[in-house]
């Protein structure tokens, strides 16, 4: 699995090019769709990393 660090770099890399991707071909295009569900893949792992952290820092 990917590193909090490198998970941040990958989540901004997705976010350029999806508001790249917006800007061409409008919120409903299907490169549209397509790289927003990949920012969520993304984003999901990264908060799936952030409560392992977080449970090992602070257990409940």
């Amino acid at each position: 699995m990917a590193t909090k660090h490198e998970l941040i770099e990958l989540i901004e890399k997705k976010r350029s090019e999806l508001i790249d991707i917006v800007a061409k071909y409008g919120m409903s295009s299907s490169k549209t769709l397509k790289l927003s569900q990949e920012l969520d893949t993304l984003l999901n792992k990264y908060d799936t990393l952030l409560n392992k952290y977080n449970h090992i820092i602070v257990p409940k």
